[in-house]
């Protein structure tokens, strides 16, 4: 009885051993499995937007930040007080030179002047009876002297009260565009009080300024391109420099430059913000990248290049076995492949069809000058490598990548949906 419980508890703990057994090993199998899986597994390729580096021509500049205001602007004023008695233009009217644009009450300097007329033909009717005396003989040079210094004294005083009825009216200086009036009928203006701006739109200077540095490569007579956007490749407006300043501000070592631009649409407005570039001599064979190619990082600007990858190592065909190795030696003739039987790289070269797989290589550059969205690469590339410009977040060296240039980043997204 004692042997058979002995055996009974014995074949359970033989069981359970074997059954724990089994449980552990499949664990450590699964584990091992799982690491090996990962160990292996390619992850996806990543889908970026290329461009072929090719030379181009190249337009330097030299860029700044411009300040736009009208070749002819002034802020008119009254010269004389006074009551405002009409007011002859509107908001953004065009006016002609010499209009009249406001009036003053003059009902005074009216009176004044009639009566100062009246006084005036007195005294021409006095001269003129003075000197028909004096060619009689019975008239006196002092009276001769005093007719003619009273007639012209009188003609003096016309011509004042003429020009204190003037300064009743403000006129334009200038043909061009008024503003917002600032003033309302029956107000009373003092002496300067300012009544409307008056600007000639047609044609507008902008003052910039650049570093001593860049004075060399400015001349009269450059071209300039003002944008009025957030982007520099956008600059519609073309003008040219009229003005450098011989000085350079000892402060903030600065030149001071003007220059000219057409406005015949009325799009630059006195005041603007604009961005300026000065336009330099062409270069050709430059090599250029978008701007999108370009990420920047502590240790330097670099570039994803995308190139084929390479051949896996290690894909070495078998060794044959002693007895079946030719013997070179003794025939003279090189051991033949079998039809069946393929190179060692075969199995590295993609299918007749297929694309070759693509990998990144990370590459430091050293960029240049920028313009219109592109990047000058002094050193790092060369013409021919296909470089991403797009969809660089998470990329790595050595990442399996696929290209994908349907979507263009360089360009905005509501031209390519017009042209597909």
């Amino acid at each position: 009885m004692f042997v058979k419980r002995f055996l009974i508890i014995t074949g359970i703990l033989l069981l359970l051993i074997l059954v724990c057994g089994g449980i552990v090993g499949f664990n450590l199998f699964r584990d091992s499995a799982i690491k090996q899986y990962f160990a292996t597994m390619k992850p996806p390729a990543a889908t970026v937007s290329t461009v072929i580096v090719k030379p181009s021509d190249w337009t330097p500049g030299v860029e700044a930040i411009g300040t736009v205001s009208a070749v002819r602007g002034v802020d008119l004023t009254v010269e004389t007080a006074g009551i405002v008695k009409s007011i002859m233009f509107h908001a953004n009217q065009k006016v002609a030179d010499n209009a009249v644009l406001l009036q003053l009450d003059d009902a005074v300097e009216r009176a004044d002047l009639a009566a100062a007329k009246a006084q005036n033909v007195s005294d021409q009717t006095a001269l003129e009876r003075a000197i028909e005396l004096q060619r009689r003989g019975v008239g006196t040079d002092a009276t001769l002297d005093t007719a003619r210094a009273t007639a012209s004294a009188s003609a003096s005083q016309v011509n004042k009260l003429q020009a204190v009825l003037d300064q009743k009216q403000l006129t334009a200086p200038f043909a061009g565009t008024v503003g917002i009036p600032k003033i309302d009928l029956g107000q009373y203006l003092a002496t300067g009080s300012s009544v409307v701006t008056l600007q000639d739109l047609d044609t507008m200077r902008v003052d910039f300024s650049v570093p001593e540095q860049q004075l060399p490569l400015l001349k009269i007579g450059q071209t300039v391109r003002l944008g009025i956007g957030g982007g520099s490749s956008d600059m519609p407006f073309a003008g040219a420099i009229r003005g450098i300043d011989p000085k350079i501000d000892p402060a903030s070592r600065l030149v001071s430059i003007r220059a000219e631009v057409a406005n015949p649409e009325g799009k630059l407005t006195p005041g603007q913000f604009v961005q300026v570039r000065v336009e330099l001599p062409e270069e050709p064979n430059v090599l250029g990248l978008p701007q999108t190619a370009l990420t920047s990082s502590l240790y330097g600007d670099f570039v994803f290049v995308v190139r084929p990858a390479k051949p896996a190592a290690g894909a070495a065909a078998p060794a044959a076995k002693p007895e079946e190795k030719p013997d070179a030696t003794k025939t003279g003739s090189t051991p033949e492949t079998k039809p069946d039987e393929k190179p060692a790289d075969a199995a590295a070269k993609p299918a007749e069809g297929e694309k070759p797989e693509l990998v990144l290589a990370q590459v430091f550059v050293k960029p240049g000058r920028r313009n219109a969205g592109m990047v000058e690469i002094l050193e790092g590339i060369a013409a021919g490598d296909e470089v991403v410009t797009a969809g660089q977040n998470r990329l790595f060296n050595g990442m399996s990548v696929a290209v994908d240039n349907t979507i263009d980043p360089t360009k905005p997204a509501n031209k390519q949906a017009a042209q597909q």
